[in-house]
């Protein structure tokens, strides 16, 4: 990104002219018939919006697939030879395949699209002199939005009041630190934005202060739409899309070998060359997995559904799998482990008395601040109602996460003064005297008054109070403006001390987060006495604790060691959180982060799940994966478990269609070598694909054993290979069984035999989906109806098509009624067999694998 991006328009310098001539808008904001005409011409304010294709083409974008246009297209060239119900027959199939996928993945689009909107940042803006609160894409030029601290700012706009408006916009400018917006002119020669100090953008963030912005440029006109190629900064890929993609390639080379083994051996026996590209094609086809993305779309939108039903609202779908895959979980103690309902206890001075005067001094500066106020500048609000009328605010230092403090300049009559609340031990470096109340009077800060300062604060803090330094200066009545310099040779006044009772629900929360395979990590800016003393009142055990302090002073290599034997991280500023979640992930884990803060959104970002609440500030919201609606652990528990049920039910179709399914393809494959005819017609191969396609379809309604959920999961591709090297030859075996059956049993001719592995193929790789959906006893483990229904519906089906009047049509013959009594021996023989593969299979796994990042 480079610096200063030139805006050539500059639109800032002559915006004040143009607004001072629109009073009435500047008052009242537009109204809501102007603001809908206004958004109907414009458009939507969406710096990357793309334009929703009508559905015929959405539906058509469909048949892009190479197999599916090679299919079509060889097809067509059959019809023109003479075989026009081939033709008919293969477009039908391809219809109805195509049709089905594109209807299940539009409904699960939808229903999660609903999800997201509903935990949508909002804009706050002025309709009809009345503010409420809009989508941020239903914003447009000339509205008022009002901005506060937390706020993304919704659009390119002029500020035409404004409080101690601190942006961040590093985003567009790379600037590190906040700059300051004010109403007003600018020098005609602020022509790029970082100069542009009476003007906002979209995308940045409001750090502190407040400001009423008249909306300018929405959409791709803003700063950031000119540039948002280069500033979308895409979520990296989840360890379930990696894995899918390297599942993907290694079908793919299956695919691509066995097709050109078929095709190489039908042209040294010299069969028809239409016919054995069509066969190699269609063998493609139901080598391919093609219904993964429907299976994958489905399963995790019924997913995101049911986690609203647990009051978590899903934002990015493929969160999901990592929820389920996450093994810890990095978040702050308030709300969490305490009930985030805080309350002031105490404000004592420095030798541990009663105080008002530290009371008064802390109401002021929350009263009087302007940044996004804390829990604790609520307690202290509401603690006690102070008259400040007499006092005026002349400037502030606004806080921030290095600083741990803000500052206010205050004044009342002749008396200017500078008042400090922050960090509490942060408050006492800077002070140069103390306050002594008893005698009302200051005295220096020698080392026996700073160790008793230090004593009583450490004894605070072990009895539970999260506590705020409370410090102030007098300085000259011309001093205008308030610099961080300002905060030095302070007079110390006393401490103000909170208490936020502990949650009884955490205990419980992290007890069965553990035993379902989820570390919690305590990552806070709080004292670790403190988070020490509520561990101790949740019986939660700390295994070790790292300070801000400490981390500061390791490299990354080190701390990569701290971070797996410590639970507890206190003291902490937001890079050092952000170097804490990178030292876990580079140690093998998946992270998830819980935060609501200004200060969380890095972290959310580098974490693989970004976790937030619904009452976050919008910075929080907008970096967030999920919204917690309750910020309990308890939620987030039914969450995890949800991720994995997902997870199990896509690896169930995984591990079908690199089984059965590839086994019967295999064994198509062989039999093109040994026989002197196609195994199996195009159009027979393209059907047995359809039909279990269609019986795959209930997967992601199906239930999951507890097993399957008990411990974090990751797609792994020696899993799946191995299971594959496995189930696939036993397949492959009873195919061979069957056309031993056929050849040498019933004497079959070309279309009887095809018509029986039809039958045959169809039915085990159909019903063997209840052995391989369960790692225990299938008898135990109940599916559901639906897949119940559907799968022995299409075995019926299968049974049955040879005495259709279709029958025909797909060069299908009735076999002989003693083949279907050989053919439910095979069949039970097979699901034995696989049943018992299958145990043996996952005892041998487990044992070769940790428990933790295995298929378990």
């Amino acid at each position: 990104m480079s610096k200063g991006r030139r805006d050539d328009s500059a639109w800032w310098l002559n915006a004040v002219t143009d607004d001072a001539a629109d009073t009435s808008a500047a008052a009242m904001g537009l109204t809501s018939v102007e603001a809908r005409a206004r958004l109907a011409e414009i458009g939507p304010n969406l710096f990357d919006v793309r334009q929703q294709q009508p559905l015929f083409l959405q539906f058509l974008a469909r048949f892009r697939n190479p197999l599916v246009i090679l299919l079509l297209v060889a097809s067509a060239i059959s019809a023109f030879t003479g075989e026009v119900a081939n033709f008919a027959i293969i477009s039908t199939i391809v219809l109805f395949s195509v049709t089905l996928d594109f209807i299940q993945e539009r409904r699960a689009g939808k229903a999660a699209e609903r999800l997201r909107q509903s935990v949508s940042v909002r804009a706050k803006i002025v309709r009809d002199g009345v503010e409420v609160a809009a989508p941020v894409a239903d914003v447009v030029p000339g509205d008022l939005a009002l901005l506060s601290a937390g706020d993304m700012i919704p659009a390119d706009g002029l500020v035409l009041e404004a409080r101690d408006l601190f942006v961040k916009q590093a985003l567009l400018t790379g600037e590190p630190y906040p700059v300051e917006k004010r109403p007003g002119p600018v020098t005609a020669d602020a022509t790029e934005i970082q100069d542009a100090a009476n003007a906002v953008f979209m995308g940045t963030s409001v750090i502190s202060g407040s400001a009423k912005i008249r909306v300018v440029k929405t959409g791709a006109d803003t700063a950031i739409g000119a540039v948002a190629d280069r500033v979308r900064r895409q979520p990296p890929p989840s360890a379930f899309e990696i894995g899918t993609h390297r599942f993907g390639l290694l079908i793919m080379r299956l695919t691509i070998l066995l097709v050109l083994f078929v095709l190489l051996v039908n042209a040294l026996l010299h069969r028809p060359w239409l016919e054995s590209f069509l066969f190699a094609v269609a063998l493609a086809v139901g080598l391919t997995p093609e219904l993964l993305p429907m299976v994958v779309s489905v399963t995790l939108s019924r997913g995101a559904l049911h986690m609203a039903k647990r009051r978590v609202i899903v934002k990015r779908l493929s969160a999901i799998q990592n929820l389920g895959s996450m093994d810890i979980l990095c978040t702050d103690k308030t709300g969490t482990l305490t009930e985030a309902r805080i309350r002031l206890e105490r404000h004592v001075d420095a030798a541990g008395r009663p105080s008002d005067r530290v009371l008064e001094l802390a109401y002021l500066n929350s009263f009087f601040e302007t940044g996004l106020k804390s829990p604790l500048d609520d307690a202290i609000l509401d603690h006690q109602n102070i008259d400040v009328h007499e006092w005026k605010k002349i400037d502030e230092v606004p806080f921030d996460f290095e600083r741990r403090r803000v500052s206010v300049l205050l004044e009342k009559g002749d008396e200017r003064l500078l008042v400090v609340k922050g960090a509490a031990e942060e408050i006492i470096t800077l002070c140069k005297l103390y306050q002594d109340s008893q005698n009302g009077v200051q005295r220096a800060l020698e080392p026996s008054a700073l160790a008793q300062i230090s004593g009583q604060r450490i004894a605070l803090e072990k009895d539970g109070f999260r506590l705020l330094g409370i410090a102030w200066r007098r300085v000259p009545l011309d001093h205008q403006h308030a610099v961080v310099g300002d905060e030095a040779e302070l007079a110390f006044e006393g401490f103000a001390g909170f208490l936020d009772p502990p949650k009884t629900s955490a205990g419980p929360a992290l007890a069965a987060l553990a035993a379902s395979g989820v570390t919690v990590k305590i990552v806070t800016g709080d004292s670790e006495l403190v988070t020490q003393h509520v561990c101790a009142s949740l019986n939660i055990a700390v295994e070790g604790v790292l300070t801000g302090k400490e981390i500061s002073e390791m490299d990354d290599s080190a701390l990569r060691v701290k971070v797996e034997r410590t639970n507890l991280f206190c003291r902490v500023n937001p890079s050092q959180k952000d170097r804490i979640i990178l030292a876990l992930k580079a140690r093998g884990h998946v992270v998830g982060y819980l935060g609501d803060g200004i200060n969380d959104a890095p972290s959310m970002h580098s974490a693989d799940v970004g976790l937030s609440v619904d009452s976050a500030v919008d910075v929080a919201k907008e970096a967030a994966d999920m919204i917690l609606l309750d910020q309990d652990l308890h939620v987030l528990h039914d969450g995890v478990l949800e991720g994995r049920r997902t997870f199990a039910n896509v690896m169930k179709y995984i591990m079908m269609g690199t089984s059965s399914n590839f086994g019967n393809m295999f064994s198509m494959a062989g039999a093109s070598l040994l026989l002197p005819f196609l195994p199996m017609l195009p159009t027979q191969i393209l059907l047995n694909n359809i039909l279990y396609d269609i019986s795959e379809v209930p997967i992601p309604l199906d239930d999951v054993d507890v097993e399957d959920v008990c411990r974090p999961q990751v797609l792994d591709m020696s899993f799946i290979r191995n299971f594959m090297l496995v189930i696939g030859p036993i397949s492959s075996a009873f195919d061979f069984l069957t056309f031993y059956v056929l050849l040498f049993v019933l004497n079959a001719n070309e279309n009887l035999f095809r018509t029986g592995w039809f039958v045959e193929s169809l039915s085990t790789q159909v019903l063997v989906i209840f052995i391989i959906r369960t790692r225990g006893n299938p008898f135990r483990s109940r599916a559901n109806p639906a897949l119940v229904a559907t799968s022995c519906a299409i075995a019926v089906i299968g049974a049955a098509l040879p005495f259709s009047p279709f029958a025909s049509y797909f060069g299908f013959t009735p076999p002989p009624a003693n083949f279907y009594l050989m053919l439910a021996a095979m069949v039970v023989a097979y699901l034995v067999i696989v049943q018992v593969a299958k145990k043996g299979f996952y005892r041998w796994f487990n044992r070769s694998r940790t428990p933790l990042r295995t298929m378990s």
